[in-house]
């Protein structure tokens, strides 16, 4: 169990933890959560919305969260970390808009001001990818866990069913329920946010968008595949010359083999005399 073939998940696990950490020694927690009424109504500060994802301000969070995108390394390994990255990329810039503009604009006015604190972290984008996550992989094994001490009447036991996928819903799910009612509506809002990518919801030309592969590592040989391209193209025509000198070597060969009447005939001739 590594991070073979998903270099993406270990820079964000790295990522995530290293900011936390830093920014709880610095001691600047106080600028990655969002009080609506404070931050953005009174002193306009909106540039948070940009970095309120990038760290968690407990340590709880941090653990679960790095635990959470651990257990999904599997989805940039279906995908390839070009595409993968560009999700996160993608799913970040959506919820980072849409996560405090609907606690702003529509939460914050209906609950009277109650609902007014977003908290830190990456929850959105984590709830996007268990999306996906949901979607793909499919569950390896299935057990049920007993919910009487009688004994069966049926072939079947009353229970309720896990899967090995169950440990990471229930880690998401905690990671939702920290902070909430803040913590809820990101894990809503991201997990509506994969699934519309997932749904083609967004605009095609956005999920067919592509970061530039030097971003995830991709070293682009660009001399060496015109050369290989120019090598190829060489041994094609070189195949389809040897085909046709082929096809008329072998005529030549039929038409030298094949032989007129009189000629059969003066070879009798001349093999009795």
């Amino acid at each position: 169990m590594s991070f073979t073939n998903a270099p993406v998940t270990r820079s964000l696990v790295y990522g995530l933890i290293g900011i936390s950490v830093a920014v709880s020694l610095l001691d600047i927690k106080h600028y990655f959560y969002i009080l609506v009424d404070l931050h953005l109504w009174q002193f306009h500060q909106t540039w948070r919305a940009l970095i309120y994802q990038l760290c968690y301000t407990n340590s709880s969070e941090v653990l679960f969260g790095a635990m959470t995108l651990y257990n999904m390394r599997a989805v940039e390994r279906m995908w390839g970390s070009r595409k993968f990255a560009t999700f996160i990329f993608v799913t970040s810039l959506f919820t980072s808009v849409l996560t405090p503009t609907i606690l702003a604009l529509f939460l914050r006015p209906l609950t009277l001001g109650l609902f007014n604190y977003l908290p830190a972290g990456p929850t959105p984008i984590i709830f996007a990818v268990l999306a996906q996550y949901h979607a793909m992989i499919p569950p390896i094994y299935k057990y049920k866990v007993a919910t009487s001490v009688s004994a069966p009447t049926d072939d079947q036991a009353q229970g309720i069913t896990f899967s090995d996928k169950s440990y990471r819903y229930l880690l998401a799910f905690q990671l939702a329920l920290f902070q909430w009612p803040g913590s809820l509506l990101g894990a809503l809002i991201g997990w509506l946010v994969g699934l519309s990518w997932r749904m083609e919801v967004l605009p095609r030309s956005l999920i067919r968008w592509r970061l530039p592969g030097w971003v995830v590592g991709m070293r682009t040989q660009r001399r060496s595949q015109e050369f290989e391209g120019l090598r190829r193209r060489l041994e094609g025509e070189g195949a389809s010359t040897a085909a046709a000198t082929g096809v008329q070597s072998q005529a030549d060969t039929e038409g030298g083999r094949r032989r007129t009447m009189g000629q059969q005939v003066m070879d009798q001739f001349r093999g009795a005399f």
